[in-house]
């Protein structure tokens, strides 16, 4: 009986359940950066604003996947840069911006790794449903974009590394996100797309810029050739005055489309985009960036909020 109740005594520790910790929820956190999630929130959100005001269209489960593929493909794209920058060293001691996990040693690269696989999983499932209400124009859509989560940072051509990560995002996370979630909603190409979706995809380029901006130092020692690093600090803040003011300007192409109204979301971006500048051009890069890079995320949001506003205005 004692030999017995010793093996029913030792029997848990022989068998080991994986727990969730505190601290690994944290680092998944961390790794996800949540502040970075409007970039792939307000495409989505403006695009089907806009689908409703052209044509009254909006389905509520086509917007749900098209936005959960988005954020998917946003958190696998920040999961594999903190990987891949971890191995190239482009994260250092001297870095200004948040922790990176793989760098400081809070999850090991094969995990984050793993989990980044896992969300353009879920991508992929996202844009099943997508494709059977589409078609083909959602595979010409979902194979670069889940690519390039990967080859923003990694592959034979990184474009990070190459100072072409503004461009990037421009292109997928603007015009692509929002002509793409018009055509889910509308199933057509309306040029109204490509203007909304210009002005988003520069204002989630400043998220990036005023990021390059800041650790220009830091990149030009690991090899990562960003805008900021080919061509110094006056012309990235140049760069980051031209995004501003082309996306706040490019308001006034509304009224040529007879939509007038939808001017007022240059607002905020004129206003908040005036201190965003007057910070690039006055604060030498640094820490003190890491304000100006949460007033562009205050900046894309206010622009999302003040147009779906300005679009319920007959």
């Amino acid at each position: 009986m004692s030999e017995l109740e010793g093996t029913l005594v030792s029997a848990p520790a022989l068998v080991s359940t994986p727990r969730v910790t505190a601290s690994a929820i944290k680092s998944c956190v961390l790794a996800a950066r949540p502040k970075t999630l409007p970039a792939a929130i307000v495409p989505v959100w403006a695009g089907c604003v806009l689908a409703w005001k052209l044509g009254g269209a909006f389905d509520l489960w086509l917007a749900l996947c098209t936005l959960c593929g988005a954020i998917s493909i946003q958190i696998a794209t920040n999961f594999f840069n903190d990987a891949i920058d971890a191995k190239k060293g482009a994260d250092t001691a001297r870095r200004l911006g948040p922790v990176r996990v793989t760098a400081s040693g809070m999850m090991r690269p094969q995990t984050v790794m793993g989990i980044a696989a896992a969300f353009l999983a879920v991508a992929l499932v996202c844009g099943v449903f997508l494709y059977q209400a589409r078609g083909w124009p959602i595979i010409a859509i979902g194979i670069p974009s889940l690519f390039l989560a990967y080859g923003y940072t990694g592959g034979p051509f990184p474009l990070a590394y190459r100072g072409m990560g503004e461009l990037f995002v421009i292109a997928f996370f603007g015009m692509v996100a929002v002509a793409g979630t018009v055509f889910i909603q509308t199933g057509g190409w309306p040029l109204e797309a490509l203007l909304l979706g210009a002005q988003t995809g520069l204002l989630s380029a400043v998220l990036i810029s005023i990021n390059n901006f800041r650790d220009r130092e830091e990149d030009s020692t690991t090899g990562k050739r960003t805008l900021a690093v080919r061509f110094g600090p006056k012309i990235a803040a140049a760069t980051i005055w031209l995004e501003i003011k082309i996306a706040a300007f490019a308001g006034l192409a509304w009224m040529a489309f007879g939509q007038p109204s939808l001017m007022f979301a240059s607002i905020p971006v004129l206003f908040i985009g005036m201190r965003i500048i007057w910070g690039v051009l006055t604060l030498p890069p640094g820490p003190a960036c890491n304000r100006l890079l949460a007033l562009g995320g205050v900046q894309l949001i206010l622009f999302a909020t003040i147009f779906h506003l300005a679009a319920t205005i007959p």
